[in-house]
């Protein structure tokens, strides 16, 4: 994974509460075995008409939205199931940062474990982010090491992360990487058995 310490993006706003993993990816598109290709299949239903025809009217299929890679959302985000394809989704369609005022706990471990920040913001600084979010072009600067969000028209938020997560991400290490940083002391433990 790719460390992530400051991160500046295009934002795209999707202003719903309860968006649930089936509506990040929906089932019939979990036969993939690997981790790429599931952002083709990101909000599909509310993507694509039943003719498979974007619909006009969803935000990431908005011109103005195009390559955003910071998502604002509503309460819940990534409630349901646990599918770890959620995140994947996600992350292949192009989001490196998702900010919400809160989350499924196992959605959340998830995004931090493939290199997704997950920020918790109150409601009124998600509305707020949210109302910048309707001007063309708006963008907004994360930066992990501070803690800090912050856009060039004076918007400034601070959130919480527990150290292990950050260290993650910070690194780009998965759960493999964290194990690898202690890699002497599992060759000296081998050794001496």
């Amino acid at each position: 994974m790719e460390p992530l310490r400051i991160h500046q993006g295009l934002v795209c706003p999707l202003n719903r509460p309860n968006v649930d993993t089936d509506q990040i990816i929906p089932k019939q598109f979990l036969k993939r075995i690997e981790r790429s290709g599931f952002g083709q299949y990101l909000f599909y239903h509310w993507r694509f008409d039943d003719a498979g025809n974007l619909r006009p009217d969803f935000p990431l299929n908005l011109p103005k939205y195009q390559g955003a890679s910071i998502l604002v959302a509503g309460e819940n985000f990534g409630c349901g199931s646990s599918r770890e394809h959620a995140p994947w989704a996600v992350q292949d369609f192009g989001f490196k940062v998702i900010i919400a005022p809160s989350y499924a706990d196992i959605f959340k471990n998830n995004c931090v474990k493939n290199g997704i920040l997950a920020v918790q913001a109150s409601e009124s600084q998600v509305q707020t982010i949210m109302k910048n979010a309707e001007a063309e072009g708006y963008k907004l600067t994360v930066n992990l090491e501070e803690q800090r969000v912050f856009d060039n028209s004076g918007f400034e938020m601070t959130f919480d992360i527990a150290p292990y997560p950050k260290q993650m991400l910070l690194n780009g290490w998965d759960e493999i990487g964290v194990t690898l940083t202690y890699e002497d002391k599992i060759k000296q433990y081998e050794l001496a058995r």
